[in-house]
């Protein structure tokens, strides 16, 4: 049924839409921005070197004489962290014990610090870390480090695997339970899996407890978020896009905050999992999707909440509300209904081709805004304070993109983005030595990439077809999400080359924003309704405009001036659905091709 025509009824955007968006939909976004970024200070790095036994009673008050005896330097002059010196370190101690603290200090240039460069080896008896930032971590727990600091990696690999599972395994439950009763069941999983990892008893035990953090980000980002745009009119659904992106960076931004405060890993983990029990103070309030309700035969449930909607919204309803909604129900079932598959997406040629074109921007946006939030401690510095930048830089882009798109449309946007972004982390490799210029560079790479995370979905939802535009666009988000599964590995390279990331990074966002401009330009066009309407849009390079289509006649004209606007509507819900995290849930899918069919069959 028409289910926009019924909000209009009870208020498409009332005060009951303004308390669901304010009391679920932004604090929804602080699990996501919590759990997903908490991982990189549980187990951040510090500095540390080799542990020397027969020295540790020198290592309080003279840890410069220590390191100057035991610990070799670079050609930078900086100390090794994986290696040290081979010496008869208890005739050294014999030395020390006899000298005064005046003489000790004056050892610094005595013959003990001449040492034979060739005698260096690894770290035999564990290592000592700087805990100035960090008190604990499970790095410093476990000794993660040189030759095992690929389990941190390993850590990030597993995290992004799992959201790419939970995609497929939560999204049908989201069907099958409805949106309120599953958010709140990921949510619950969530908070006990991540406070439980607070708890874990070595690396394997924590390892998989992430894991299973890991396949609930996306759910629980999707669940609230669906169900916020499925209350709203096709007018207000652009805000909610808005307004989750502001939240989700306001997350990144407080969780600098919660940094700051608690140090301690097993601190921290729980400081992020246990307050958003108070999310369950909003269950009460959260209502069931009156649109998922009507889908699955739930009628007369939604029509209670559509009853408490409207007189929450100030709105009067007539006694027959419930007679007319169910009359509407039997006049708009389909006769018939036409399945798509995903092979759809490829037998035209062109739809072949913007769809390869579509999926490799995705996968480019997807890797390089998660690559780049896991890459902000790495710039050196304070590392709670980059991070802070990282999520504090995207603000003003979604305050000032949006308005843009109306002007200057959706392509050239893009890759103006994506080319800015891309030419900033590829310019750090000039300026190497330079941390404040790096940092500088870093923040606009960001800036780049989160605005085209708002541009790229919606232009994405107007170029494929309605009857396979969530089919299109689920394939798109799912294949990009392969991105966050190898960008940890990308900059765990960068431990020899600082840079190395950002290059690459910087590479891929050149290579999508320059295949960008194969799409052709989509505002204020009419969107393809059928897979033969989008295979006639063809491709273009360096031309605003895609080719004129055959001029239609008067009624066509009017008829398809009508359909264009509720189309864009509809492009819009997909649009917001997978933004971010490159959703691909069945349940969003499902919502979106109804509507369009629904659109299909007026037209």
């Amino acid at each position: 049924m028409d289910f926009d025509e019924v909000l209009k009824e009870v208020g498409a955007f009332g005060l009951y839409q303004k308390i669901i968006i304010c009391s679920v939909l932004l604090p929804a976004a602080l699990p996501c921005a919590f759990h997903a970024y908490s991982q990189l200070f549980i187990a951040a790095t510090p500095k540390h070197w080799c542990r020397i036994p027969e020295l540790e009673p020198w290592t309080q008050d003279y840890l410069q004489l220590v390191k100057n005896l035991s610990i070799p330097r670079d050609k930078h002059g900086a100390y090794a962290e994986c290696s040290m010196f081979v010496r008869n370190y208890s005739e050294i101690v014999r030395y020390l014990e006899y000298r005064t603290p005046y003489e000790l200090q004056r050892e610094q240039s005595s013959r003990l610090l001449k040492v034979d460069q060739e005698s260096i080896v690894a770290c035999q008896h564990g290592w000592h870390y700087d805990r100035s930032m960090y008190p604990s971590t499970v790095v410093q727990e476990w000794n993660l480090v040189c030759s095992s600091s690929y389990y941190v990696t390993l850590a990030l690999v597993l995290f992004g695997l799992g959201g790419l599972i939970g995609n497929y395994v939560f999204g049908y439950l989201v069907d099958l339970w409805g949106r309120r009763p599953s958010f709140y069941a990921y949510l619950l999983l969530e908070i006990v899996a991540c406070a439980a990892s607070a708890f874990a008893w070595n690396y394997y035990s924590w390892l998989g407890l992430r894991f299973v953090v890991g396949l609930t980000v996306p759910a629980i980002l999707a669940s609230p978020y669906v169900l916020a745009i499925e209350l709203v009119g096709p007018d207000r659904r652009v805000f909610c896009t808005i307004v989750s992106n502001i939240a989700y960076s306001l997350g990144l931004v407080l969780l600098s905050g919660v940094v700051y405060l608690v140090r301690d890993w097993r601190y921290l983990t729980l400081a992020v999992s246990l307050p958003l029990l108070m999310l369950f103070s909003c269950f009460f309030v959260l209502p069931e999707s009156p649109r998922w309700l009507i889908a699955v035969g739930q009628t007369k449930r939604a029509v209670r909440i559509l009853k408490v909607m409207a007189r929450v919204n100030g709105v009067h309803v007539s006694r027959d509300f419930v007679e007319r909604m169910q009359q509407r129900l039997l006049r708009t079932q389909p006769a018939e209904t036409t399945h798509y598959g995903i092979l759809d997406l490829f037998r035209g040629t062109n739809m072949r081709r913007k769809t390869l074109i579509v999926t490799l921007i995705w996968f480019a946006n997807t890797s390089v805004y998660v690559g780049l939030s896991y890459y902000a401690p790495a710039l050196g510095g304070d590392e709670i304070w980059n991070f802070f930048l990282a999520g504090a830089v995207e603000l003003p882009t979604y305050l000032l993109l949006w308005p843009g798109l109306s002007y200057f449309g959706r392509r050239w946007i893009l890759f103006i983005s994506m080319l800015v972004g891309g030419v900033a982390c590829v310019a750090t490799v000039l300026y190497q030595q330079q941390a404040d210029v790096m940092l500088l560079l870093y923040c606009i790479g960001k800036m780049g990439i989160s605005s085209a995370f708002v541009v790229l979905p919606l232009l994405a939802s107007e170029l494929y077809p309605t009857v396979v535009r969530g089919l299109g666009m689920s394939f798109s988000s799912v294949v990009a999400m392969t991105g966050p599964i190898f960008i940890p590995i990308i900059n765990h390279m960068g431990q020899q080359m600082l840079v190395l990331p950002l290059i690459v990074m910087g590479g891929l966002l050149i290579v999508g924003g320059f295949a960008s401009l194969f799409l052709p330009e989509t505002r204020g066009r009419n969107l393809p309704q059928t897979l033969e309407e989008g295979e006639a849009v063809p491709l273009s390079f360096l031309l605003c405009c895609c080719v004129e289509s055959r001029t239609p006649s008067r009624s066509q004209s009017h008829n398809r001036a009508l359909a264009r606007s509720r189309s864009r509507m509809m492009a819009e819900e997909a649009a917001t659905v997978y933004h971010r995290v490159g959703i691909g849930a069945p349940a969003t899918c499902k919502i979106v091709c109804s509507i369009c069919k629904k659109e299909m069959r007026t037209l």
